[in-house]
């Protein structure tokens, strides 16, 4: 059984060797996978999205560890989700949220397990590794947390679209410097491939070709597409459109096609 692992810890330091070292030490059998170590620091909605971005193309049965965990050490719970198809562990921060909810969740507990000396610092090693250890050696979710009804829950990104004009929020970049918005399919209630789009963020605006694919404009121009996740996507081909725009995750946009 997989486990994979998605953190903020970076990969200069030792936590990440260390959670796969308690969980090799457990079960030296697991299979241990990389998400990423790179979600910017204490930020729980980039690592929720990423999570929920990753997880559905993984076996029946993974179990995901996500530690971005700014409350660590606090009265924040240590959480365990079984959903349809897989296991999420981690911080009771909404990081697992968007994921888990996604696929249905079927149970929820707080993790009571962990190693015999717990630091109040240092949960993703202590509490979240031996957890999911645990779990790919089959051990029931319920030897290892008592049953919890709530847990945080992040709100999915949307858009609203009113009067020709769509209202959405920048939510991620990638390392491209690809643009993700919280529009989806609700650009087509304003503009059709080819048309293009007027982005208004900040006060300036920010002119964007609608195309299907990056091809399908030259160099340095500056396009909206659909990507791979279903995300109204602002580029710039062959190009850095956060640098080039400014722009970052978190803005407030109105989308329009230019007149």
């Amino acid at each position: 059984m997989a486990i994979a692992l998605l953190t903020d810890f970076g990969t200069r330091d030792y936590f990440v060797a260390a959670m796969k070292g308690v969980i090799l030490s457990i079960n030296p059998r697991a299979v241990v996978v990389d998400i990423t170590h790179e979600v910017p620091p204490q930020d729980v909605w980039t690592g929720a999205f990423i999570l929920a971005s990753a997880y559905k193309w993984f076996p029946r049965g993974t179990i995901f560890v996500a530690v971005v965990d700014p409350g660590v050490g606090t009265e924040r719970a240590p959480l365990l989700l079984r959903t349809r198809r897989y296991f999420f562990v981690g911080p009771d921060n909404g990081v697992l949220s968007l994921a888990a909810e996604e696929d249905g969740v079927e149970e929820a507990y707080r993790i009571e397990a962990r190693l015999p000396q717990l630091s109040a610092t240092f949960h993703g090693r202590d509490v979240f590794a031996p957890a999911a250890a645990y779990l790919s050696l089959g051990v029931e979710p319920r030897m290892l947390g008592i049953p919890v009804a709530t847990w945080v829950r992040l709100g999915r990104p949307s858009a609203e679209v009113a009067g020709g004009e769509m209202r959405a929020r920048t939510i991620y970049v990638d390392r491209f410097g690809n643009v993700y918005t919280s529009a989806r399919g609700e650009v087509f209630q304003i503009a059709s491939w080819g048309d293009v789009l007027c982005i208004e963020v900040g006060g300036r605006v920010i002119e964007a070709k609608f195309v299907e694919t990056y091809g399908r404009a030259r160099p340095g121009e500056t396009v909206a597409l659909i990507n791979s996740e279903g995300y109204l996507e602002v580029a710039v081909v062959m190009g850095n459109a956060a640098a080039a725009h400014g722009l970052k995750a978190g803005l407030d946009l109105k989308i329009r096609r230019c007149s």
